[in-house]
């Protein structure tokens, strides 16, 4: 044999050899994703809460897999271990609780997928609600018979015992917070209808994400929704211990999020709970922005 076709030999042994053992890892024969992130701006907004990705690329079809955890004081539910069923007394809707008191929160959150002909039902006596657009669009209507068309990043809050209805003609998928109103006083809140881009942003001293409350701060209200903008590579100042509990959409972007003493990627879809007092941190990571939606019980004494 001449020196050149032994050296063609070696090279195709070498070859064969690198390809049978990156078979054999697994890891290492995972196709790279050059999808570009210009692709991402030409879905609609907050497109990745209705498409996520459930896992990364070499482990979807791992047979129980999930990131999804569940501790005595938070809970990371991610897309790939979300249940949905009928939603009690709605039509043609289908739900998948997130949050419920049953893991110690003193508040339901849930996904309400709305399809065509779809129709909301009224929340327990007693109990407020609010809903966030996150696909498609809906109609609320309230005992007035006043309307408003609900389009992606849009909202309401419906007082306890306000009869109201949420229609949809074709598809809608929103998040919705419910729980027992505390009353106090002769405080009484009223219905509110609006949209993230027309709220102000609100000074942070000593932070450097983007802050948009959703409801008014009024003693009336025991509760409110914040909107959180943070550029990638912005985190949290404060390592936050407190007394409030909260429920938690990712709705862009993705990062790391400490709970209690643990530290779990984080992505668009994911939700997650945090008791009273728990350990919490955010940064965020990749290449584009990220944004959640939150909610803090607010304006009530502890006790």
């Amino acid at each position: 044999m001449s020196r050149t076709a032994a050296i063609l030999s070696l090279l195709f042994a070498l070859g064969s050899f690198t390809w049978a053992r990156a078979e054999e890892d697994g890891l290492c024969s995972v196709p790279l994703d050059f999808t570009s992130s210009d692709s991402e701006s030409q879905h609609p907004l907050y497109w990745k809460v209705t498409n996520p990705t459930l896992s990364p690329v070499h482990i979807q079809d791992l047979p129980g897999f999930t990131r999804s955890v569940y501790r005595r004081d938070h809970a990371l539910i991610t897309p790939e271990s979300q249940v949905f069923g009928p939603l009690p007394d709605w039509v043609n809707t289908l739900g998948a609780y997130l949050i419920t008191p049953a893991m110690g929160s003193h508040f339901s959150m849930y996904l309400a997928k709305m399809r065509a002909n779809s129709r909301s039902a009224l929340p327990p006596k007693d109990v407020e609600r609010f809903l966030f657009i996150v696909h498609g669009t809906a109609i609320l209507s309230n005992m007035s018979g006043n309307i408003h068309n609900l389009f992606v990043d849009s909202y309401a809050y419906l007082p306890p015992n306000y009869e109201h209805s949420l229609t949809c003609d074709k598809e809608a998928t929103l998040v919705v917070f419910e729980r027992r109103y505390i009353n106090i006083g002769d405080y009484l809140p009223e219905q509110v209808v609006g949209s993230t881009d027309k709220q102000p942003l609100l000074e942070t001293p000593g932070e450097v994400f983007e802050l948009r409350k959703l409801l008014p701060t009024s003693a009336s209200y025991d509760f409110n929704i914040h909107i959180m903008d943070f550029q990638p590579g912005e985190y949290l100042n404060v390592k936050e211990v407190h007394y409030n509990q909260h429920g938690l959409l990712l709705l862009e972007g993705q990062g790391i999020y400490r709970l209690g003493d643990s530290w779990y990627p984080v992505q668009a879809g994911d939700a997650i709970w945090m008791a009273p007092f728990a350990p919490q941190w955010y940064a965020a990571l990749g290449k584009t922005k990220s944004r959640y939606l939150l909610y803090k019980d607010v304006n009530r004494n502890p006790l």
